[in-house]
C-alpha cells in the first residue's frame, strides 16, 4: 500500500488529473501581488511588447530563447515555424501573387497572416519567459501563469514539465494551446471567415498549407497541411513536424545549423538563393518565358523576386487579443501522446510542383495584362 499511495504518477496521467481539478477551480488572480512579482510582470510583458513587432523580430527571438534553452523544443519548431509565416507574407508581394491577386486580396490575406502571427507570440513568449525566470531562481512560477493571461492547459503542462522534463509532452502541449488559442480569435472570426477562410481555394496560391524546414546541405524538409481549418488537422501537423525536426538527431543538428547560419530575413533567398533573390531582377511590365524546371531556373533567366520582410510590410499595430480561455475539455490532452515514429519529411518535390503551377498561373494572367 504505501508504494502504491507513494508511486510518481506518468507525466500524462498528472496532467490528465490537474486539469480536472482547474476545470472545477478557476484559478485565483485576485490575491495581491507582490513588489517582486509585479516587476517581474511589468518585464515580461514589455519585453514580448518589444519583440512583438513583426514576423522577424518574433522570428530571431524564438531562435535565440532556443539557444539558451534547448531543452524547450517548441521554440525551435516555433522558429521553424515563424519562418513559414514571413514566406507566406513576402510571398504577397512576391513576383507571383503580385500577377494572382488584387491589391486588396493581398492587403486582407496579410492581416490574416500577422494576426496569427502576432497573437501565438504574445501568448507564448511569456510563457517562456516566465520559465527562464522560474530556472533562474530554480522555484517554479507557474502560478503567475494566469496572470499572464495564458490557458489554465498550460499551467497544468508546465508543472508537469517542471517535474518530469519530458520536452515531447511540453512540445506538443504548446501546439495544442497555441492552435486551440487561435481558434476562436483567427480561423472562427467572423471578418476573416468571410473574407479568407471561405476564398481558401486560394491556399494553393498562397503555399500556406506547404510548411518547410530547411537544413544544411540543401536539404527540404516538411510537411502539407491538407485541412487549414481543422483544428484536429492542425494539431496532427504540429505533431508531424515534431516528429521530422526532433526524431531524427542528424537532420535536427543540420536544421539548427542553417538556422544558426541564415538569419531569417522574410524572402525566400534565406534557404534557396538559386531560385529566388531579394531584389527583383525582372523589367516592369513584360512577361517572361518559363524559367522554372525541377526547382531549377532555365537558361540563365532571372531568379523569380522574393522580397525581404521590411520591404515588403510594414510594422502593422495589432488590438489586444480577445479574452478567454479555450480550455473546456480535458479530451484535449489525449493529444500529447507520443504516438509518432520518425517521419519521412521529403516535402521538395511537392513544393516545386507549387512553384511550377504558380510560375504558369502567373505568367499566363501577367500575359494577358500585358496584352490588354
Amino acid at each position: 500500500m504505501f508504494f502504491t499511495r507513494n508511486r510518481q504518477k506518468p507525466p500524462l496521467e498528472a496532467i490528465r488529473e490537474e486539469l480536472k481539478k482547474r476545470l472545477k477551480h478557476a484559478p485565483d488572480v485576485s490575491n495581491a501581488l507582490t513588489p517582486s512579482e509585479k516587476n517581474l510582470l511589468d518585464h515580461i510583458n514589455g519585453m514580448t511588447r518589444d519583440l512583438n513587432l513583426n514576423n522577424v523580430t518574433r522570428t530571431k527571438a524564438y531562435l535565440a530563447y532556443y539557444l539558451r534553452h534547448p531543452e524547450i523544443h517548441w521554440a525551435f519548431l516555433g522558429h521553424m515555424v515563424s519562418r513559414n509565416g514571413g514566406w507566406n507574407m513576402t510571398d504577397l508581394k512576391g513576383e507571383f501573387l503580385t500577377n494572382l491577386l488584387s491589391e486588396k486580396e493581398r492587403d486582407v490575406y496579410f492581416r490574416f497572416l500577422e494576426r496569427g502571427n502576432w497573437l501565438i507570440f504574445q501568448d507564448v513568449y511569456p510563457q517562456l519567459l516566465l520559465y527562464e525566470e522560474s530556472v533562474t531562481t530554480n522555484k517554479p512560477l507557474f502560478y503567475l501563469l494566469p496572470r499572464l493571461k495564458v490557458s489554465i492547459f498550460m499551467e497544468a503542462v508546465w508543472h508537469s514539465f517542471w517535474r518530469a522534463r519530458d520536452p515531447h509532452i511540453l512540445c506538443i502541449g504548446l501546439v495544442i494551446n497555441e492552435q486551440s488559442y487561435l481558434e476562436e480569435r483567427v480561423i472562427q472570426n467572423p471578418y476573416y471567415q468571410k473574407e479568407v477562410i471561405a476564398k481558401f481555394h486560394l491556399q494553393d496560391w498562397l503555399s500556406i498549407n506547404q510548411i518547410l524546414l530547411p537544413a544544411e546541405g540543401n536539404q527540404l524538409q516538411g510537411q502539407t497541411l491538407s485541412r487549414f481549418q481543422s483544428l484536429h488537422e492542425r494539431i496532427l501537423l504540429g505533431k508531424r513536424l515534431y516528429a521530422v525536426l526532433f526524431k531524427n538527431p542528424e537532420f535536427n543538428r543540420q536544421a539548427l545549423e542553417w538556422a544558426k547560419r541564415n538569419p531569417h530575413t522574410g524572402s525566400r533567398k534565406d534557404y534557396w538563393p538559386h531560385l529566388f533573390n531579394s531584389v527583383n531582377e525582372g523589367v516592369p511590365g513584360i512577361p517572361y518565358p518559363l524559367r522554372l524546371k525541377a526547382c531549377r531556373i532555365q537558361n540563365d533567366a532571372q531568379r523569380f523576386y522574393s522580397p525581404k520582410l521590411e520591404d515588403a510590410w510594414k510594422n502593422a499595430a495589432q488590438p489586444e487579443a480577445e479574452p478567454g480561455d479555450w480550455f473546456h475539455d480535458p479530451r484535449a490532452a489525449d493529444y500529447l501522446e507520443d504516438d509518432l515514429e520518425p517521419i519521412d519529411g521529403a516535402i521538395k518535390e511537392a513544393y516545386c510542383k507549387t512553384l511550377e503551377r504558380l510560375e504558369i498561373a502567373a505568367l499566363a494572367k501577367k500575359a494577358i495584362h500585358f496584352i490588354e
